[in-house]
């Protein structure tokens, strides 16, 4: 006779096919997917530690160097457009094997660039590598989770992005730490930096290797006719006590009916576009155009413009990651409970007051070269205040309404041009950042603030309630 304990019966009203005793591996296989998402983060800012580095190594102004920090958001857009379509023609695994290889390829890449266009160009591949990941992560996720379990194993893409960003900003911590403070310092034969956006190639491998250890989704394999692999995937994920007959069933008739809805679909309102759409849009540019790219591609440079020692800039980097961390945590426990729009309020007035404290600290001159200690003090507690409001809102907050807000018919197509907005308004601020910042850096950051004053009024006029509502509801 076992010694073993039986096991647990399934919470209230969860059914005996997603019985948690088939959890454990659903877990594995749904970390393994968000390993896309680990990359994502990681890949967005680990050039925070090199920008000052390739600055100084090839002797650009602030104008060329935004392009060359940016232009892995045209790749990201051409990724995220084109992975889906990629996806449905030769599966989710091998979409994610192919991100696997473009992570591993543009790490070293740009790890060793012979020339500040070879370095760009890499940079766009990482980028298409990222918008990929970004789209098949979540899919996937969502096509091989059980139902009952799906919305908390979803947010394994979110918890992995921000693992990523914080995980890259403690490499490129320790990095410079052993090369004594230096980004151009010598380890190994190659700079600091160099070694910085080279160490990618270990997580990127590590994505590849686990494609080959989790299935094929089983809606793919239904798609493709391969109805026996897809039942036993079914059975892996769901349980062996599922209906396989009647799952394979529902998922072929929701394949069947579903309307693929184009961008046609999307016309119609007063202003081109339909009311609901400009709303996903202005979504969208909002959560960007407060300025939280700032901090994941350029707050070393910042605190090294305003006299912090290159060693406290990355380890300020990293503290404001494990803050990202937190206030995300904060996001996915709250979103269900208090609903979308108080905390996206709760967020934007956080952001305004922090982005204004900030601006006041900036606008104080430099005393040799640092800020003086009252307003040094200040700058930097705003700037992690900052980055824990847009955290614990607008940073989940924005992809729940998203996914949710839109009607049925034209749920897609409406995200994709909300998702393309987003990417738009991520690459303005990346690509102005540097020369807003020689400009005038305390008015850059009343620019942010005012926007987080103004998403106060757009989310309490436009914005509706999404919590608990069935997504049939949507119109």
């Amino acid at each position: 006779m076992s010694s073993r304990t039986p096991p647990s019966p399934p919470p209230p009203g969860v059914p005996a096919a997603a019985h948690p005793e088939h959890l454990g591996h659903v877990v594995f296989i749904t970390a393994s997917a968000a390993m896309g998402g680990f990359l994502f983060g990681y890949d967005s800012s680990v050039i925070n530690g090199a920008v000052e580095a390739i600055r100084d190594r090839y002797a650009i102004g602030s104008a060329e160097l935004a392009q060359v920090i940016a232009i892995a958001l045209i790749g990201c857009a051409i990724g995220a457009a084109t992975a889906g379509r990629i996806a449905d023609r030769i599966g989710r695994i091998a979409c994610m094997r192919i991100a696997a290889l473009l992570f591993a390829a543009s790490a070293v890449g740009s790890a060793l660039p012979f020339a500040l266009w070879d370095l760009a160009m890499w940079r766009v591949i990482g980028g298409f590598a990222i918008g990929m990941a970004s789209v098949i992560g979540p899919a996937y996720i969502a096509e091989v989770s059980p139902p009952a379990y799906r919305g908390r194993l979803a947010s394994f893409q979110q918890a992995a992005i921000v693992i990523g960003i914080a995980v890259s900003q403690l490499v490129n911590f320790g990095i410079l730490s052993l090369a004594d403070g230096e980004q151009r310092g010598k380890l190994g034969g190659l700079e600091a930096w160099q070694w910085m956006l080279g160490v990618m190639v270990v997580p990127a491998l590590l994505y590849g290797l686990l494609s080959f250890a989790i299935p094929e989704s089983p809606r793919y394999l239904i798609s493709a006719g391969r109805i026996d692999r897809a039942r036993k995937v079914l059975v892996e994920v769901e349980g062996e006590h599922v209906d396989l007959d009647a799952r394979v069933a529902e998922i072929d008739r929701a394949m069947r009916s579903e309307h693929r809805s184009t961008f046609r679909d999307l016309l119609g309102g007063r202003f081109g576009f339909l009311p609901i759409v400009w709303i996903g849009i202005g979504l969208s540019v909002f959560q960007q155009l407060v300025g939280i790219n700032v901090v994941f591609y350029y707050s070393s440079t910042l605190w090294q413009s305003v006299g912090i020692d290159p060693t406290s800039s990355f380890f300020y980097s990293f503290t404001s990651s494990i803050v990202n961390i937190i206030g995300t945590v904060i996001a996915m426990v709250l979103v269900d409970r208090i609903g979308r729009r108080p905390l996206a309020l709760i967020g934007s007035a956080g952001m305004a007051i922090s982005l204004a404290l900030e601006a006041w600290a900036f606008s104080a001159p430099l005393v040799n070269g640092k800020l003086p200690g009252t307003q040094g003090t200040v700058a930097l507690i705003a700037a992690h205040v900052f980055v824990l409001f847009f955290a614990l809102s607008w940073g989940v907050v924005v992809w729940v309404l998203l996914g949710e807000m839109f009607p049925n018919r034209i749920r897609a197509a409406a995200l994709g041009v909300a998702a393309s907005a987003q990417w738009l308004a991520n690459w303005l601020i990346t690509a102005t950042f540097p020369s807003l910042s020689d400009w005038n850096l305390s008015a850059t950051y009343i620019i942010y603030a005012s926007f987080a004053v103004l998403s106060i009024p757009f989310v309490h006029f436009f914005v509706k309630e999404t919590k608990g509502k069935p997504l049939e509801e949507m119109g």
